[in-house]
């Protein structure tokens, strides 16, 4: 495993130990509203601090984007981290047992390191580039599905921004009608990681952030995949939208999203 990969597995397993005790007790945890639809609790904070402090022991000079914390500078600006403390918030708050660890480094600007990291399932996503993604441990694949009527596809519904929902029931409509059948279960970076691991056949979203998609982007590449922004571009971390899957689903997928 590569060393720094090592650090980010090691900082989501320390997140993964506070957002599991706070879901143990989800009722009292204290939930502010950062805008419509979207909440941070304390747990969102404790596990951003945590992934920050355990990275920084190793290498303090790094820079970090968190969802939670935004841009923190460091001297070694080639070095950024890509956190979402907890990916599936809402999840969290109702006591749906479904979030996640997000962890990605870039360097230099290209997708290093990633981890997704799944802590009531013990799941372990991981990814270092050009050297393939694994699931605790395994080699995973994405799937190369025959047709689209034999996948079943994730989405997010823009439940931040309802005013875009008519554009994005129009495209839903002829991708529903094409694939054998949809999926939206409210984390970005699951969505990625069971695209990684052939569970889901394709993923596509609108209105995300950097963090939501930055480890399971990369982590789809290194299983097989395409990822690409609405247009069929190949740098979609800072569009606000993705698209993923094998070639044959991306492409379908795009036909109706351009």
């Amino acid at each position: 495993m590569h060393p720094m990969l090592n650090i980010a597995v090691r900082a989501a397993r320390a997140a993964g130990t506070v957002i599991v005790r706070g879901f143990e007790k989800h009722n009292e945890v204290a939930t502010e509203s950062k805008g419509l639809n979207d909440f941070v609790t304390q747990v969102d904070k404790e596990a951003e601090q945590a992934i920050i402090y355990k990275i920084q022991q190793s290498y303090p000079e790094h820079c970090f984007l968190g969802e939670e914390s935004g841009e923190v500078h460091g001297k070694e600006t080639d070095y950024q981290w890509i956190i979402d403390p907890l990916d599936g918030t809402t999840n969290f708050v109702k006591g749906i047992p479904h979030f996640a660890v997000s962890i990605a480094l870039l360097h230099k600007g290209r997708l290093d390191q990633a981890v997704v990291f799944d802590p009531i399932r013990s799941e372990l996503f991981t990814a270092s580039r050009g050297q393939g993604a694994q699931l605790n441990g395994y080699r995973i694949r994405a799937s190369k599905p025959r047709d689209l009527s034999e996948t079943i596809i994730a989405t997010g519904l823009p439940f931040k921004n309802k005013a875009a929902f008519g554009e994005y029931a129009l495209s839903l409509n002829k991708i529903f009608h094409e694939v054998g059948d949809i999926r939206r279960a409210g984390s970005a970076a699951l969505d990625l990681a069971y695209v990684a691991a052939g569970r889901h056949d394709g993923y596509w979203e609108r209105g995300i952030k950097s963090w939501d998609i930055a480890a399971g982007e990369l982590i789809v590449r290194e299983a097989g995949g395409l990822v690409t922004d609405f247009k069929g571009n190949n740098d979609p971390l800072h569009k606000g939208e993705i698209v993923a899957g094998s070639a044959k689903v991306v492409q379908g997928l795009v036909k109706h999203l351009k």
